[in-house]
């Protein structure tokens, strides 16, 4: 049983002074950096099952299970996505204070849903997965998604006991970590430095060569 971390850009549309919150922690039709969509209807049944328990999931720091920060009052499927609203209990607890005080600053500004995939349906010619149910289990307020920082351990590690971390791992962390398109990682992974000659379309190939370098070098420290 493997818990996923949806890994796409998002912003909390508002934070108030008293600590309530509301913004999107998924949006419909939109590919994460893992080759991830969520469908429209996704949401359904797992939030019908939270539904009869009369519960919603918490309010968690940066996918820390140890670290709830406050309760969701609402969840919602719309067209656009899973809208939320939540309350930071910013008098009760410091951390949800300090938490809020860096979502009104701007310096934290993301959600970031921690799942189980029910269903999902690949698409070889795109190489991507649509996820058409999954079982919502918990909503995080995130500086950066929690699946990169998984990504660079599981590299790190694998390098440190002097084994070669999978091609997807590495693919991966190139893009999460040193900004490579998609199109570059996966040239790159195909046919190693060589590939990037024609992989313009991002950034330049010096830029390219010295990020994977800088990589390199940060998984082997």
């Amino acid at each position: 049983m493997q818990i996923k971390y949806l890994n796409v850009p998002l912003n909390i549309k508002s934070v108030s002074d008293t600590g309530e919150f509301e913004g999107y922690a998924s949006v419909f039709d939109v590919v994460d950096s893992y080759g991830d969509v969520v469908v429209k209807g996704a949401f359904k049944s797992t939030l019908e099952s939270w539904s009869k328990r009369n519960d919603l999931p918490p309010v968690l720091w940066q996918h820390k299970m140890s670290e709830p920060i406050g309760p969701f009052t609402e969840m919602k499927e719309d067209d656009h996505g899973l809208f939320v609203r939540g309350k930071l209990l910013i008098e009760e607890d410091p951390l949800a204070k300090r938490a809020h005080a860096h979502m009104k600053a701007g310096s934290v500004k993301g959600m970031s849903i921690g799942y189980m995939v029910v269903d999902a349906e690949y698409h070889k010619q795109e190489d991507l997965y649509y996820l058409k149910e999954i079982d919502l289990w918990e909503v995080s307020i995130v500086t950066f998604p929690a699946n990169t920082d998984a990504k660079i351990t599981e590299v790190k590690t694998a390098l440190q006991k002097g084994d070669i971390p999978s091609p997807t791992t590495v693919e991966k962390a190139l893009r999460d970590v040193m900004g490579f398109s998609r199109k570059q990682a996966k040239a790159f992974m195909a046919k190693g430095y060589c590939a990037l000659d024609s992989q313009r379309d991002a950034e330049s190939q010096d830029e390219a060569l010295q990020s994977f370098k800088d990589l390199t070098a940060f998984l082997r420290g």
